[in-house]
């Protein structure tokens, strides 16, 4: 009988170490797996860049404009220079300029778009690099400008909407035309944004508008932009 007893006793601790042990290592695994669940959520990740959105776009400019307050800037061509006059009014378009003047966006874009008689297109390229540059900067639209009663009177500066269709002819903020239209292009008005003017180097628009181009209407010889640079 006493050596039943014991037996049992003896078995039953056993059991209780047994338990003891699967416990302990049961416990020493949540241990680790919680330490490296933590390891993991503290990691320091790189930040974001910047990028403008359709969200973004308008608060930024608006607080951009305020702080940089340029309203000239040069555009050196293959064909010569363009001092343009940027509006005050158009305040989210003038400072959108400004900030992809700063940014260098403009340089080695090309005059892609040459209708005579009528617009000279740029800021645009069928270099991959360019197409490269936006995507660094965003992706954005900004809504039409044209309350201020700006016509599109020859040698003036406006935005062209963008490439995706939309009612409301939203802005392609990378590019922009310049009027060589004896007279304006006033069937324009109010559908888009008059942003500035040419101050001087109209006879560069001319010659431009005066190149050579196939069927999409891009100059069969590239006309770049070599820079566009800040003057005050």
């Amino acid at each position: 009988m006493r050596i039943t007893v014991l037996i049992l006793v003896l078995l039953l601790l056993n059991c209780e170490d047994k338990q003891s042990s699967k416990k302990s290592n049961r416990s020493a695994s949540d241990s680790t797996a919680t330490e490296m669940w933590r390891k993991q959520d503290t990691v320091e990740t790189p930040d974001e860049p910047f990028k403008l959105t359709d969200q973004n776009a308008i608060p930024f400019l608006a607080k951009y404009g305020k702080e940089n307050k340029e309203n000239k800037v040069r555009i050196t061509t293959d064909f010569g220079i363009i001092d343009v006059e940027l509006f005050s009014e158009t305040k989210y378009h003038r400072a959108n300029f400004i900030f992809l003047t700063k940014k260098h966006y403009f340089d080695y874009t090309q005059f892609y778009r040459v209708v005579p008689n009528f617009v000279i297109q740029g800021g645009n390229s069928d270099n991959p690099e360019i197409a490269q540059r936006r995507t660094n900067i965003g992706l954005y639209l900004l809504p039409k400008d044209a309350q201020y009663g700006f016509k599109h009177d020859r040698g003036v500066l406006s935005m062209p909407s963008s490439e995706i269709e939309n009612p409301y002819k939203l802005a392609s903020p990378y590019e922009f035309f310049i009027v060589v239209q004896e007279g304006g292009a006033h069937h324009l008005d109010g559908d888009y944004t008059v942003f500035g003017k040419v101050i001087s180097g109209m006879e560069v628009v001319d010659q431009i508008s005066k190149q050579k181009t196939d069927s999409r209407e891009w100059p069969l010889e590239n006309i770049y932009i070599q820079k566009v640079e800040i003057l005050n």
